[in-house]
């Protein structure tokens, strides 16, 4: 018999199903054939009945009644059979209990005639001798045997078996513990490769998980296919004037482009598993759509001119006459790629596509020109001695206790752990939720951890609180985060994870505000 796992088409639903195989035992008994059967067959009809039932009370009773009468008959049959076994049952625990009385009787009159030996080794062969012989003369006889009888030819066996091995031990006696030596050694090498094969799988693990599934073949033909889009876009925007007729043009373009990585990273972790480009179309377009965004917006104001003519008598005269002046202004907006999934994703495929960037999916050799590759390397990181004075709060102390763990860690868009790395929010959302104070927010965004905050002023914040920028990249409110911990310094997720002053022209260029915890 064994399990088989199967998966519905249709309900998605899991089913285990157990399959029966041919074996070399003897065949059930035509009685139980006919019994096993009848029950399946009654099992069969019940199912059907009940299915049928559902909707029918009376059925559904009906049926109900039946079985329990089954059950009862059922039960019935088993007390017959017990009621008829009982005297079977009682002999056998008598002749257990016999037996055992009789061993014991044959060892205490060995131990007073012989004696037992003070190895323990000879102890348990003695032992085991008179259990065999015992089995061996109760077998012959078909009955109880002579106690007597019994004891002598054990204790000869026992005598002669415990000497032999007592000899033996003493002949053999470097063999012997260099045995016992070896058999240790081997049972702790076995422990040994046991937990090392546990690592490994682990670490296997780990590597399947954070490495891309699909093939070259359709990652690379999925890159080609984004930049074909891309291409077709910057096509558009190059040739827009000959495709149009206004009269003044005002573009506000973003730069065209992506990262390989963070495409093949977001599309694995949307379709969820292994794809071909004859999967990934629909999401490489709405991908697309999502990091991009081409705004046509034509004003039309109306102007006027002056224009001057000369009648037949040569007088000059001037006429204004009113036209319609279309201003189109082209506007590019590039999200950034990597900002995308935070958008676009569940908190599962997320998790993904953070574990497949730490990672570049195992796998830097497909696009050697990103600037992601540099990132996997070990960086030199800003350290700070954070003031003692500061280390006085019991709160922001555990706060700094573990976001300090992570100094150094990559810059990981959308990363929310240390087994993915984080983003600025993901640090901060990290460190709230597991410092120990008893915070349990989620994981938000920058603007998210604001929403929970009381802002405060500059000369307000002390360590722990919460520090806020806008603009660091194209989006509404806070685009980025850290943790303040005095002295015009913070601890949060740049590239890596480290101490920065908030003081420089471009931190103080982007500061929105400082903001406050709740309580915990």
């Amino acid at each position: 018999m064994k399990r088989v796992r199967t998966i519905d088409p249709q309900t998605g639903q899991v089913k285990t199903k157990l399959q029966f195989t041919e074996n070399a035992k003897k065949p059930p008994s035509s009685k139980l054939i006919r019994s096993s059967v009848t029950d399946a067959a009654v099992g069969k009809l019940h199912h059907e009945v009940r299915e049928a039932g559902e909707d029918n009370a009376g059925v559904y009773s009906a049926n109900t009644m039946a079985q329990s009468a089954e059950a009862g008959a059922h039960t019935a049959a088993g007390v017959y059979r017990q009621s008829k076994l009982k005297p079977y049952s009682r002999l056998a625990r008598a002749e257990k209990r016999e037996t055992q009385a009789n061993l014991s009787a044959l060892n205490r009159t060995f131990a007073h005639n012989s004696g037992f030996s003070s190895n323990p080794y000879s102890r348990w062969q003695q032992k085991r001798a008179i259990r065999r012989e015992y089995a061996r003369a109760k077998k012959a006889g078909g009955g109880t045997v002579s106690a007597a009888q019994t004891t002598a030819k054990a204790a000869k066996r026992a005598a002669e078996g415990s000497g032999k091995a007592a000899v033996f031990v003493a002949r053999h006696s470097g063999g012997f513990f260099a045995v016992v030596a070896l058999s240790l050694i081997a049972a702790m090498l076995l422990s040994v490769f046991s937990a090392c094969s546990v690592l490994f799988q682990s670490g296997a693990g780990s590597l399947m998980i954070s490495t891309y599934p699909s093939e070259d073949a359709d990652m690379l033909a999925a890159e080609a296919q984004y930049c074909a889009l891309e291409q077709e876009l910057q096509d558009y925007l190059d040739s827009y004037e000959s495709a149009h007729s206004y009269d003044e043009y005002n573009y506000e373009l973003d730069a065209i482009g992506h990262d390989p990585y963070v495409l093949i990273s977001a599309v694995t972790a949307l379709y969820g598993g292994a794809w071909t480009i004859d999967d990934v179309g629909d999401i490489l377009q709405s991908i697309f759509d999502y990091q991009y965004t081409l705004t046509e917006a034509v004003e039309v104001e109306t102007r006027c001119t002056t224009e001057t003519w000369t009648d037949s008598e040569g007088n000059e005269h001037e006429t204004e006459t009113s036209y319609d002046y279309y201003i189109c202004t082209v506007t590019l907006d590039n999200f950034n790629l990597s900002h995308v999934p935070v958008y676009v994703m569940s908190e599962a495929q997320l998790s993904m596509y953070a574990v497949y960037m730490s990672t570049l999916g195992n796998r830097t050799d497909l696009f050697p020109e990103s600037g992601y590759i540099a990132l996997l390397e070990p960086t030199e990181y800003a350290d700070y001695e954070v003031s003692a004075e500061a280390l006085e709060d019991e709160q922001f102390a555990a706060m700094l206790a573990e976001a300090e763990k992570y100094l150094g860690y990559p810059y990981v868009w959308g990363g929310s752990s240390p087994s993915t790395s984080f983003d600025c929010s993901g640090f901060v959302s990290w460190v709230i939720n597991n410092c120990g104070v008893g915070w349990s927010v989620g994981r938000l965004s920058a603007n998210g951890l604001l929403n929970i905050c009381t802002r405060i002023s500059a000369d307000e914040a002390q360590p722990g609180d919460l520090i806020f920028f806008e603009n660091t990249y194209d989006t509404a409110g806070a685009s980025h985060v850290g943790i303040y911990v005095g002295d015009g310094m913070m601890i949060h997720c740049g590239s890596p994870i480290q101490y920065t002053s908030i003081n420089t022209s471009y931190w103080q260029s982007h500061l929105l505000c400082f903001g406050r915890l709740p309580s915990p």
